[in-house]
């Protein structure tokens, strides 16, 4: 497949954008997924004051749920209750998206495996062991795949 594009007379350059600065999933049951990324992942959720204003009208109102990474990227919940997936078979279940992954010490890998196993969260795939350090795939509530990986040791 061809594709043409048009002369561009102005694009933005390397470094014109600074980081990520923030991640949206849809989830059909926000407690559950509060209880995955929060309590099971251990990602900080932002409360009170933490909350961005604009967005603290639906937090207040459980439609949406903040929650920070180790490196500031802010992750937002956004409640669905009627999301269904585009297709049942989870390895088919998102078509753009293919996972987010988390980095981990090396040394804390084999400990965050344990936590999935421990929590009843079914591993997709893995633990895996690359030239690019290992990794371990498995679904969150709603269906979407989340890795945690480290750099070989």
């Amino acid at each position: 497949m061809q594709s043409s594009f048009p002369s561009l007379s102005k694009v933005l350059t390397p470094g014109d954008l600074r980081r990520v600065h923030h991640i949206a999933l849809n989830v059909k049951d926000m407690q559950a997924s509060r209880h995955f990324y929060g309590a099971i992942l251990g990602l900080h959720e932002l409360t009170g004051e933490q909350v961005p204003a604009t967005l603290k009208e639906l937090v207040a109102q459980g439609k949406v749920a903040n929650f920070v990474t180790p490196d500031g990227t802010i992750l937002d919940l956004f409640w669905q209750p009627e999301l269904l997936p585009p297709d049942p078979d989870p390895e088919r279940t998102f078509t753009r998206a293919y996972h987010l992954a988390f980095d981990i010490n090396p040394q804390l890998f084999d400990a965050a495996v344990e936590v999935i196993k421990q929590n009843h969260i079914e591993i997709a795939h893995g633990p895996v062991t690359r030239p690019t350090g290992r990794g371990v795939y498995f679904y969150d509530p709603d269906g979407f795949m989340v890795e945690i990986r480290c750099d070989p040791e």
